[in-house]
């Protein structure tokens, strides 16, 4: 089973803990959603956008503690948004 999955977007990546949205990869960087959960894990964490314009995110630096980043995305899985239906393609 695939649990964490990505899709390259740009040269940066999207990370997807179990079909979600949960962070991005951008410049060398891993930021995760700030949701409750990764607040609390992450007090002091500061808060970067993954790109210009783009709403921030939690800085990730511990990216070599295996047993923290598996606690990290599973405590967070709950919180994440469901992701959105795709549009169907509409041919005239």
């Amino acid at each position: 089973m695939n649990e964490i999955t990505c899709r390259s977007m740009m040269g940066e990546y999207i990370v997807y803990y179990r079909g979600k949205i949960a962070a991005y990869v951008c410049d060398d960087r891993l930021l995760i959603k700030p949701v409750e959960s990764t607040k609390r894990l992450l007090p002091n964490a500061p808060y970067e956008p993954p790109y210009e314009g783009a709403k921030v995110m939690l800085f990730v630096e511990e990216v070599d503690n295996k047993a923290f980043l598996t606690n990290l995305f599973e405590r967070m899985y709950e919180e994440l948004p469901v992701p959105k239906p795709k549009k169907k393609n509409r041919s005239i």
